[in-house]
């Protein structure tokens, strides 16, 4: 490959060698894929077939349950077919159409998951005006602000990460197309633009971090001060999944890139990718629908309409 060009294919780092750990990958990450498929869609069928759901709260869920599919949409079937196909290419306008995606879902649900905050912060501490701060058109608009602002982020992303020269090999050490890797088959010095976006996007997501971890200090203090026990326990039953949501994904991807340099390794770096990019898909589904009464009702109905 000529120095400061660009490959026209990457490889992927692959979980295992052998074929017949390579049909064990495909056959998992194909349960995985199909359980989140049926666990989200139940979400969106119920949410949106169920008028009592039509609320602010479940609007966003149903907001969370799209961005989950679309990341491990993104993902997990490219790393299915080249186990199953036994190959581990990717062509480079594959890779930044998966780049694109994987930035757009991820940053969207980090910024859903704030607005989520912000609602139940509303619906706790301003039940008064709750109605008039969240309704139709606040939903709409918030939502509208979450999708547009995953756009945005992901454009300057992969637009500033395919503008460098790439020309130390096309190896990616990752079973997907991301950012940091990329980065690492950069030339010297020229990476300081996209690793300047980077910082930005940090401080911003440390921004709704803070945000998020402020809105439940105010919740919680709100919600202790409660005299009814079963005005407690309905709060708690409201902002639990969401946070342990909020947790899930923030614990998963401050480890992936905030761990030291010195423990860094292709296979640690792959075990990290499948938890922040595969595990809160998954389970999302099963935090939200564990102890919330009214989205069970209107599960159990769309299975019974279904089968």
């Amino acid at each position: 490959m000529p120095n400061g060009s660009s490959p026209d294919e990457f490889l992927l780092l692959s979980f295992v060698d052998t074929r017949e750990l390579q049909l064990l990958h495909f056959s998992l990450f194909l349960g995985i894929y199909l359980a989140v498929l049926l666990g989200n869609g139940l979400i969106i069928a119920a949410v949106a077939c169920n008028h009592r759901l039509h609320t602010p709260m479940y609007f966003f869920l149903l907001n969370l349950s799209l961005l989950d599919l679309g990341t491990i949409s993104t993902t997990v079937p490219k790393s299915m077919a080249n186990s199953l196909w036994d190959t581990r290419a990717i062509s480079y306008s594959g890779c930044v159409a998966q780049t694109f995606l994987f930035v757009f879902f991820f940053g969207g649900e980090y910024c859903l998951l704030t607005a989520m905050a912000y609602d139940r912060f509303l619906a706790i501490c301003k039940h008064l005006h709750y109605e008039t701060l969240m309704g139709n058109r606040g939903c709409v608009r918030m939502a509208a602000a979450v999708w547009a602002s995953g756009i945005l982020n992901a454009l300057l992303h992969t637009a500033n990460t395919f503008s460098i020269p790439l020309c130390q090999g096309n190896t990616v050490d990752q079973f997907f197309c991301e950012i940091p890797q990329i980065l690492k088959l950069s030339c010297s010095d020229s990476y300081r633009r996209e690793a300047g976006l980077i910082v930005v996007t940090a401080s911003l997501s440390l921004g709704c971090f803070i945000f998020i971890v402020v809105s439940y200090v105010q919740i919680f203090t709100a919600v202790l001060r409660m005299p009814s026990e079963q005005g407690r326990h309905k709060a708690f039953s409201m902002c639990l999944p969401h946070l342990a949501v909020v947790s899930l994904f923030i614990i998963t991807d401050m480890f992936a890139y905030l761990k030291p340099p010195s423990i860094s390794s292709p296979a640690l770096d792959l075990v990290v990718a499948v938890l922040y990019a595969v595990v809160p898909p998954t389970v999302n589904p099963l935090i939200y629908s564990m102890r919330n009464k009214e989205l069970k009702d209107a599960l159990r109905k769309v299975i019974s309409w279904t089968f």
